[in-house]
């Protein structure tokens, strides 16, 4: 009885000094969903390695050997040499652009007005976006064809109130055109992201301090969606500038972007090695605007579109 007197006149015991509690590597929690996510994504970075990295290597590296075969820095000294290849690019980088310029004019206040409908009308209005993408490169050029031509609905329209139609096809407009309702979608999506991002009790609380509807805009709707209109940019300029078909369609004999040489050295001229490093000098050029996207995202508070 002493002895259990003392037992329960001692301290409570606790339920974690009743048995120690076994230590979990901290090792083995990290390696384990390391590991499965390095399994689970095997396959994509096969694929990767497969179609990506292997023919920008032999890319990279049949751009530094003649068409013999041996090793050579013709191919670069002749496309920075030449005053000709140098306007192809600046014009390429010019019509990239103007194209990213108007899919920002056309697609800011689009999204804009997106956010503020239905989820019904968002899925309808999305389509009717996500369309141009649905159908053939060729066809959709063509269509514009169509549409711009000397004979078309909106020559017509010009006709029709005694005025003379502009020349709207194989010019740099009709290329622009084309692109722009093709890469319309990729600035759209990165602008919705941001949007629906932003606390939608700011507004109200500005114009209830006293802030008009379009100090709102510009003080709050606009440095907030910034990410998404700059990760929309990053994505339209990069694929405007190395686009092939809609161009070569639209610009015709007078509108001669990097891409289409590519295209005809390999083709034509039989010359890979050049068109290799015509290819590649794209590449960089377009890797390094990317990197100078990706700073200003970085310092202006564009780190969330990576995140």
């Amino acid at each position: 009885m002493a002895a259990t007197a003392r037992i329960a006149d001692g301290p409570a015991l606790r339920p974690d000094d009743s048995a120690p509690t076994p230590k979990v590597s901290q090792k083995v929690t990290a390696r384990g969903p390391w590991r499965t996510g390095l399994l689970l994504a095997s396959p994509a970075i096969a694929v990767l390695a497969l179609l990506f990295i292997a023919p920008l290597f032999m890319l990279v590296y049949n751009s530094f050997r003649t068409q013999a075969g041996d090793p050579t820095l013709q191919n670069y000294t002749r496309f920075l040499g030449d005053s000709f290849y140098r306007d192809v690019l600046w014009h390429t980088l010019w019509i990239g652009a103007l194209t990213t310029l108007g899919c920002l004019v056309v697609g800011y206040p689009f999204a804009v007005y997106l956010r503020g409908r239905s989820p019904r009308a968002r899925n309808y209005l999305s389509l009717v976006l996500l369309s141009p993408l649905l159908i053939s490169m060729v066809t959709r050029a063509y269509g514009w064809l169509v549409l711009l031509g000397p004979k078309g609905p909106i020559a017509d329209g010009f006709h029709a109130v005694g005025l003379d139609a502009p020349k709207m096809l194989y010019n740099d407009t009709a290329v622009v055109v084309g692109m722009v309702h093709v890469m319309l979608a990729y600035m759209v999506l990165p602008l919705m992201g941001s949007l629906d991002r932003i606390d939608p009790a700011l507004t109200p609380a500005a114009k209830g301090l006293g802030a008009s509807g379009w100090t709102c805009f510009w003080r709050i709707t606009v440095p907030l969606s910034l990410p998404g209109m700059l990760a929309g940019s990053l994505i339209v300029f990069s694929l405007t500038v190395s686009s092939f078909v809609t161009p070569a369609i639209l610009g015709g004999p007078r509108v001669k972007l990097m891409p289409y040489f590519v295209y005809t050295e390999a083709t034509s001229n039989l010359n890979w090695p050049y068109a290799a490093a015509i290819g590649f000098v794209l590449i960089v050029v377009t890797t390094i605007l990317t990197a100078v996207y990706a700073r200003l995202l970085r310092g202006r508070g564009g780190k969330e579109v990576f995140a």
